[in-house]
């Protein structure tokens, strides 16, 4: 992602409320979090409203933290870019991008093709399904965390972006609605 996208985000969903683009850290994403808090509580969004938001902006952090691959090698680097902003009527957007492989990008891509075909309902049904079984529960290459995301937002959209034979950028954005938006 370059400047000009992120002044097209700007330009379609309003100002940049927080943006970190570099290396992850435990200690960041919570810095970053009690940043969210404060917002949260200067433009009075409900608890649960807020919980979705740093729900999601914890899980996208930790999907960086954990999965970002070096652009030529296999070595995971805990770096990315992710950018919260929000619009005229305080719908909140969630942006994230990092590098993944492209083994990881065959194991996203299907769950992330899923979880759109499903309405909320069915949704929460998969969520459930998987939290008993066990199934994708710290797997590699974004396992139960895209469905938690899913459950806590109101849109969610990605696109991969072939970088080499082996490398992509993910990005993926969520849209949680909030005062007029809901």
């Amino acid at each position: 992602m370059d400047i000009h996208e992120v002044q097209k985000m700007v330009d379609k969903d309003g100002i940049v409320f927080l943006s970190y683009g570099g290396y992850l850290s435990q200690t960041l994403i919570t810095g970053m979090t009690e940043a969210l808090e404060k917002e949260a509580e200067d433009n009075g969004i409900n608890m649960t409203q807020s919980n979705n938001i740093f729900t999601i902006f914890i899980e996208l952090s930790q999907n960086m933290m954990n999965y970002s691959k070096e652009i030529d090698s296999d070595k995971t680097r805990s770096h990315g870019l992710i950018l919260v902003t929000k619009d005229s009527d305080f719908n909140y957007h969630i942006h994230s991008q990092n590098v993944v492989s492209q083994k990881d990008k065959d194991i996203i891509e299907p769950k992330l093709e899923e979880i759109q075909s499903l309405d909320k309902d069915q949704l929460k049904k998969r969520y459930r399904e998987l939290r008993k079984s066990g199934q994708n529960t710290h797997g590699k290459g974004g396992g139960i965390g895209f469905y938690e995301i899913a459950k806590r937002c109101d849109e969610i959209e990605y696109a991969f972006k072939q970088i080499n034979e082996n490398r992509y950028y993910f990005h993926i954005k969520t849209t949680t609605l909030t005062k007029k938006g809901k």
